[in-house]
């Protein structure tokens, strides 16, 4: 009969063999137990999911069938001499004869002083680790690329800089460059030199700090703090007998404003031409009006019967050239209101006069004319207009060239309407016909000098083409607006304005 000794260690000894069990069964890991002819004799789960066989499959199949059999021996050789091996790597062949990479642990088991009795083998999948390995390796091949290519961007920005640089520097134009916050961020030379600056004193510097800065001052104001819009401006240098014609233009990202460009064009050598011409046409136009004056007195003398009685035939040819005389005299007239006006010395002489009584003198002088032609000449003005502040004579001038257009180039049987509008602080004078109009495409340059339209120089090869470049000088000059609206065919509207009150005339 067993002692309770001998019951003690029986009882001890199924608790161990039953825990071992059920910790083989309980390891998160792929285990399995291989006997010496390399049979499995027990696994447990984890082995069974990553082979894809039941439990019931493996019991009793050779090792040999979930291996590469010639690396595995290796590995069973070095646990019969080692006693155990660790971190072997082998793929692991499953049912579906896929290959699951994964490490190899194994210990021999030995009982007594026998041979080994088998292999405790246990196997840690290494599918997500290599995953993750070559994703790595994946992530630093594409981050090498970005590296590369982010180089080589670089590379390309800095020539395209280089580049730009370039062409800043050898630009004969100035160019001052200002974030959007209007701090000056690039000045090129040639701008530097224009205005007598240094680039290391003024850079970083907003437009109201480089108001005090010499040399950029009257630059600041001429575009303001802000930076407004600005196109061919003038701005002259005295000190450094210097004449810029400055244009500013704000720079965009898509929507975002990043900064303005300010460009400074050297028109020096310009205006000195155009002022040796200015000064040309005044001294021809005067030398010219002296004989002209002196040959329409003759023939004056000659129409009045001072030097005896003519001819029918004399008297016509007389007449003649005494209109085509005073039409040389209107034009040089007009050249050297031109002149004027471009040498600044455009004189006015205003008072107060009532704009309705200055533009029925205007009418009255073409009742003749208009009665050739057959054309209704119509005047509609309102009662009660204030007296406005004005050049009789300039003002004159102005009704006299919109009324002389409407009526030369409007068809007989035609109309022509003169209107006086009183707004709320200004007094608007307009001329309406129903004449030849003016092409679309030549009306931007109505207000420019010696502009005719295609269309009237077939209809009359009289005028110079500075009756509208007059007209609109003087309207600005007393603080008005000018314009028309026109359509070839169908006839035009001239019209300009003038404030009730004027403090200043040019």
């Amino acid at each position: 009969m067993p002692s309770e000794k001998t019951g003690e260690k029986n009882k001890n000894l199924t608790f161990s063999e039953n825990y071992a069990k059920d910790l083989f069964s309980f390891l998160p890991l792929p285990v399995f137990l291989v006997g010496s002819e390399e049979e499995i004799l027990e696994a447990n789960l984890e082995f069974s999911k990553i082979t894809n066989y039941s439990e019931k499959e493996l019991l009793g199949k050779k090792i040999g069938i979930f291996f590469d059999e010639k690396n595995f021996k290796k590995i069973l050789e070095e646990v019969s001499e080692k006693g155990c091996v660790q971190g072997k790597k082998v793929n692991i062949v499953t049912k579906g004869k896929n290959k699951i990479p994964v490490s190899v642990s194994a210990k021999l088991i030995k009982e007594g002083g026998k041979e080994g009795l088998g292999y405790f083998i246990v196997l840690f999948d290494l599918s997500d680790i290599q995953k993750t390995e070559e994703e790595i390796k994946n992530t630093r091949l594409a981050l090498l690329n970005m590296l590369e290519d982010t180089e080589r961007e670089r590379e390309r920005a800095e020539e395209e800089k280089n580049k730009t640089l370039a062409i800043i520097t050898n630009f004969t134009d100035g160019l001052l460059v200002f974030d959007r916050e209007n701090k000056l961020s690039l000045i090129s030379p040639q701008a530097r030199s224009f205005l007598g600056v240094e680039e290391k004193e003024i850079i970083g510097k907003s437009t109201s700090e480089l108001m005090n800065a010499p040399g950029l001052k009257e630059l600041i104001n001429l575009f303001g703090e802000e930076i407004k819009k600005v196109f061919r401006e003038e701005l002259s240098l005295k000190e450094e007998n210097l004449v810029l014609e400055v244009t500013t233009a704000p720079f965009f990202q898509e929507k975002d404003k990043l900064g303005s460009l300010v460009i400074l064009h050297n028109i020096t050598r310009e205006k000195l031409i155009e002022r040796m011409k200015t000064e040309f046409v005044s001294l021809s136009a005067h030398q010219l009006r002296t004989p002209l004056a002196a040959i329409k007195w003759t023939l004056k003398l000659f129409l009045e019967g001072d030097l005896g009685q003519l001819t029918k035939e004399q008297r016509e040819f007389l007449e003649k050239t005494y209109k085509s005389n005073e039409r040389m005299i209107s034009l040089i007239n007009d050249l050297l209101n031109v002149t004027r006006i471009e040498e600044g010395r455009y004189v006015y002489q205003p008072l107060f006069y009532d704009i309705c009584d200055v533009t029925q003198s205007v009418i009255d002088l073409f009742k003749e004319e208009v009665k050739i032609k057959n054309i209704k000449l119509e005047f509609k003005k309102p009662e009660d207009l204030p007296k406005i502040l004005m050049d009789q004579e300039k003002i004159k001038l102005v009704i006299e060239n919109f009324i002389d257009n409407a009526v030369k180039y409007t068809f007989p049987n035609g109309k022509v309407t003169v209107s006086v509008i009183r707004g709320t602080s200004e007094i608007e004078v307009r001329v309406q016909d129903t004449g030849v109009g003016i092409p679309k495409d030549q009306q931007s340059r109505v207000f420019g000098r010696f502009f005719r339209g295609s269309n009237v120089i077939r209809m009359d090869t009289e005028g110079s083409g500075l009756g509208l470049f007059l007209a609109k000088n003087i309207i600005e000059a007393h603080g008005g607006r000018i314009g028309f609206e026109s359509e070839s065919g169908k006839g035009s509207t001239f019209y300009f304005t003038l404030p009730f009150k004027t403090t200043r005339i040019k």
